[in-house]
Order: structure tokens, then sequence, then C-alpha cells
């Protein structure tokens, strides 16, 4: 399972890249490993400002539908358009071209709930 070391990740399996005052989130690779085949995304949260927790999409695999939950709060400024065509790039590339949306932070980010690589390692066992 790969876990890279410079994410934070939140327990609910979303991951977070913060660069500047955007950080981009996309879902695990132990997630889209557990949901199988992934077959739709859908996010209508754009512009929308939501706060750590906030459901802000869904993720559709053959076997589930789950909610997608904000690992830090901000502002959804962008979707991730390569996932309408082929969602399955979260399966084939969790932490690169399948990320899911950027969000614009507001002040310096509260990262503090999130966990480290080797947190989360543990966490998923």
């Amino acid at each position: 399972m790969n876990i890279p070391q410079e994410l934070r990740y939140s327990k609910d399996h979303e991951w977070v890249r913060v660069e500047g005052d955007v950080a981009t989130v996309g879902i695990t690779d132990f997630a889209q490993s557990e949901l199988g085949d992934i077959v739709f995304v859908e996010v209508e949260t754009e512009d929308e400002t939501l706060d750590v927790d906030a459901v802000f999409g869904t993720i559709e695999a053959v076997k589930t539908v789950s909610d997608m939950f904000m690992p830090i709060a901000g502002t959804v400024m962008e979707l991730n358009a390569e996932l309408e065509d082929n969602p399955a790039l979260i399966n084939e590339d969790p932490y690169g071209a399948g990320w899911v949306v950027k969000i614009k932070l507001q002040g310096e980010p509260n990262m503090g709930h999130l966990l480290t690589a080797e947190a989360y390692a543990a966490e998923v066992g």
C-alpha cells in the first residue's frame, strides 16, 4: 500500500497536500483499493466554503457509494475535470492524476487533526 510521506491524512481516508494557500485533496490508495473499481465521482460544492468533516462530494464504485469529507477547511475552488470522463484515474494514480479537488485555504491551515504517513499506516494496519 502506497502512503506518501509528504502528505497528511484524515481518518476518513482523504489525503491533503498543502502548497502555499492551496490544498489538493484526494482519497488514499487504501480507500480506492477498498472501494474497488471507481465508476463515478460527484462534487457539487465548487465555490462553497466548507468546514473540516463537511461532505464535499461522493464517489461511486461498482459495489458502493461513499461520501468524501473535507480534511481541511476552505473554499472548493477547482474540481479535477479529468475524473468526469475517467474516474478510474483514482484507482490508477490516487496521489497524482486522481486528485479530486483543490481548496483555497483561509489563513494558516489547521492541520493538527490530520495524520502523518506513519500514523495513517498504523490506522489502516
